[in-house]
């Protein structure tokens, strides 16, 4: 839980040079003793997760006409995209559907 000074709008932190516990502001000479415990819980929803990376309609993808590499396979044409997911300094990573 975070606890703000009234007076200028500092985070309070946890006082180290007294018996006492409480909180105290470091830009100011405010005090708040803490006389019962403190906590606070929030509950957070969960999103739907869906794809990370890559389209999820390979129509809209490039397309290039090239034979399958597979013995039998009668396809002409394979769909890829290409991301940049390390640095710049690395290669974009190339997705490929035949």
């Amino acid at each position: 839980m975070l606890t703000f000074c009234p007076y200028d709008g500092s985070l309070l932190t946890v006082g180290t040079k007294s018996s006492q516990n409480r909180l105290e502001c470091r830009a100011c000479p405010y005090i708040y003793p803490i006389t019962h415990p403190l906590y606070s819980r929030t509950l957070f929803e969960r999103k739907a997760q869906e794809d990370e990376i890559g389209p999820t309609d390979w129509s809209n993808a490039a397309k290039a006409d090239v034979q399958c590499a597979k013995e039998g396979c009668p396809g002409m044409e394979a769909a890829f995209f290409q991301v940049q997911i390390r640095s710049a300094d690395e290669p974009m990573t190339t997705f490929i559907s035949v």
